[in-house]
């Protein structure tokens, strides 16, 4: 019984995938089938035709019958190749007609329509060219079907009806053709246009979101500001407190609670500053190592009382880069801290810098891999998230990826994370390789008309590759960055692929 429901389920899920998909051709070569049936039999009720003939075309029309019948057995079980099916039952279609016009007539026979009707159905489903080869194939069978009577019709009639076959086929077919190209485009367009209003609307929420943490920043940052002052008084006279209390005494652990928790209050207001105020960058050319060996120094102290061994896998003669050296120090300092936090038992921090290539564009990529407790994997995502954070309460105020996020953006640059629980976390910072060189030669915007737009009355607009990633727009404001498509030709383009000027810098490189 449970046999017998699996197959009624099965052929009802068959039954409905052919409903779903059913086309215009698929009725039409059905229709023609009925068609052929009724007319065939209607021929030989009402038509006064001797007893062999009618015998003959019973049989013709049985196995017309059966062969569509196991047509239609395959087109059920594999709708899918329906198109492979359509091609081996025009075949069938064909013998039949020849046996059909064979013994009714010849030449004369009025069933030579069917040829016409195979023709157009052929070239509306397959296009001209199957069409024109339906009416090559049509003409030969027919020829053949009036065992070479010419005598019995006239060469013009015969002509005329030959050359309806091909006029039939080519305006159909390219009739068809046409309709199938605008069909797809207009396929196309809907998909863009959905794509359009889904990324309009995460935009949307985007600058919402943007405009809120912008008031919430602009906020912060006054209040911030505010406390700052009358928290660095209290913090100091908590300090000189300390030095008049004797100690042991719980005034003295009162007064050492408060300047810890000042001190605390104090960073966490850092962070926020940081966060919510608009950095001026002042990008020169660095080589990177420096940068990462600065940071390393600055908490060696640190390394060794919390038991951390320190490994360095820098790569020689890296490229410099274009960065602002404190912001990208603040990025380092940040990533380091939270793998100290991460390894409270001790363990091995590894900062390693190399060269890594994606979409035709050089990286300088800084490693930085700690072997603490991970990150769970449903946090991963949320972990560049304002104010979300992983550690303790009151060791950490969960802005400082988020800063380092920002920052990364700014440079025209990545940072990508992987953790595996209980096994360590990997940072890698990745930031674009523009040679110095590369600033005399032509930039995007200048080969394509596309760098600083200006209207009266409107701000300014500046594609992101402008003015120092001119030579890799495509990663920097392209269809290959990690963010939106912010290059006003590249949204319209829509694969940078198919833009000149990434053809003639990229594959042709001549320019």
């Amino acid at each position: 019984m449970k046999d017998f429901r699996d197959i009624t389920e099965l052929f009802q899920k068959k039954y409905r995938k052919i409903r779903d998909e059913f086309e215009l051709a698929d009725a039409g070569f059905l229709i023609l089938r009925i068609i052929a049936l009724i007319g065939g039999y209607g021929w030989l009720i009402f038509s006064e035709i001797e007893v062999p003939v009618a015998e003959r075309f019973r049989y013709i029309l049985i196995y017309f019958i059966l062969y569509c019948v196991f047509l239609y057995v395959l087109i059920f079980l594999f709708f899918e190749k329906k198109r492979l099916i359509y091609v081996f039952s025009l075949f069938l279609d064909l013998s039949f007609l020849y046996l059909l016009i064979k013994n009714t007539g010849g030449y004369n026979s009025s069933y030579f329509v069917g040829f016409y009707l195979l023709t157009v159905l052929h070239s509306f489903y397959y296009g001209y060219r199957f069409g024109l080869f339906v009416a090559i194939l049509s003409t030969v069978v027919y020829i053949f079907s009036g065992m070479f009577a010419f005598e019995t019709i006239h060469w013009t009639e015969l002509t005329l009806r030959i050359a309806f076959l091909f006029l039939l086929a080519l305006p159909v077919g390219i009739l068809s053709d046409r309709l199938r190209y605008d069909k797809e485009k207009i396929e196309t367009l809907n998909k863009e246009l959905l794509r359009s209003m889904e990324e309009a609307k995460k935009l949307q929420n985007k600058l919402i979101q943007a405009e809120k943490l912008s008031a919430l920043g602009k906020m912060t940052a006054d209040v911030a500001h505010e406390i700052r002052n009358p928290l660095s008084a209290i913090g100091g006279f908590a300090k000189r407190l300390k030095k008049r209390l004797e100690r042991g005494t719980k005034e003295m652990d009162y007064a050492d609670i408060i300047v810890q928790e000042v001190g605390r209050l104090e960073r966490i207001l850092k962070d926020v500053l940081n966060f919510s105020r608009e950095a001026r960058y002042h990008l020169h050319y660095h080589n990177i190592n420096t940068v990462v060996m600065d940071s390393i120094k600055y908490f060696q102290e640190l390394f060794s009382e919390k038991a951390i061994v320190v490994e360095t896998e820098l790569s020689q003669n890296l490229p410099e880069v274009l960065i602002d050296r404190d912001q990208v120090a603040q990025v380092f300092n940040n990533l380091i801290i939270n793998a100290i936090d991460a390894m409270p038992e001790g363990g091995t921090l590894t900062i390693g810098t190399r060269l890594d290539t994606e979409h035709d564009v050089n990286f300088v990529v800084v490693d930085i891999v700690d072997t603490g407790h991970g990150i769970p994997e449903e946090k991963i995502d949320r972990v560049f998230e304002p104010f979300f954070t992983t550690k303790e309460i009151g060791h950490g105020t969960g802005l400082g990826l988020s800063i380092c996020k920002k920052i990364m953006d700014e440079h025209k640059g990545r940072i990508k994370v992987c953790s595996i629980l209980n096994t360590g976390t990997s940072f890698s910072l990745y930031f674009p390789y523009v040679p110095a060189e590369e600033t005399f030669r032509t930039q995007c915007w200048e080969y394509m008309k596309c760098g600083v737009e200006r209207a009266e009355g409107a701000i300014e607009r500046r594609c992101p590759a402008y003015p120092n990633y001119g030579r890799i727009c495509w990663v920097i404001a392209g269809t290959y960055c990690e963010g939106k498509v912010q290059g006003a030709i590249a949204q319209k383009i829509g694969d940078c692929k198919k833009c000149e000027f990434y053809s003639r810098v990229v594959i042709r490189k001549d320019l």
